[in-house]
């Protein structure tokens, strides 16, 4: 990818409307990284409403509820490792919001902190050495709920098209790793 210089701020405000086209090209990684975190979305609010009303879904075995919280775990696990090996770096060439010392990545220390723990929670629960209690689940989510829900607007603003044409060229967004 060509050159790590970004757009001056006096030349942003006259970028011209971009055509339909040009914005299916700039917003490609906003609408998959989206369609990634409206799953971790979903299974938060099945997750998290069971836990705010202390009973599992409607037909949900105690089994099917843990499971479905480690998995939650397990794919945000992977989803930033993915992010922070392969995504990330490219991106942090031109844009600052991906550089290790800023917010992005410092929001998925903090999500991890709270995350290690409700994981740890879920498969003590699973394994028969805790019982499942919802108060202590709902606790657990909230220590990084927060953050969380804030970082998966963040990740797709950062990633929108107004401003990925601020650092790339269309033939570079044709070739991301995404």
């Amino acid at each position: 990818m060509a050159g790590n210089q970004e757009i001056p701020a006096a030349s942003i405000a006259t970028l011209p409307k971009l055509s339909p086209s040009e914005f299916k090209i700039y917003n490609s990684m906003a609408d998959h990284m989206e369609y990634f975190h409206d799953h971790f979305r979903q299974t938060w609010n099945t997750l998290y409403t069971a836990a705010s009303r202390g009973k599992r879904p409607e037909g949900m075995s105690i089994k099917q509820f843990l499971n479905t919280g480690l998995q939650f775990c397990e794919h945000l696990h992977m989803h930033h490792g993915i992010e922070e090996m392969h995504i990330f770096p490219v991106l942090a060439r031109k844009m600052p919001a991906f550089r290790k010392e800023l917010e992005l990545l410092t929001q998925h220390k903090q999500i991890h902190s709270g995350l290690d723990q409700f994981q740890a929670y879920l498969q003590d629960c699973a394994s028969g050495d805790r019982e499942l209690r919802m108060t202590e689940l709902k606790d657990l989510m909230d220590s990084f709920g927060t953050v969380l829900w804030t970082h998966l607007s963040d990740e797709v603003e950062q990633l929108g098209a107004e401003n990925m044409r601020k650092y790339w060229t269309p033939a570079e967004m044709k070739i991301m790793p995404m």
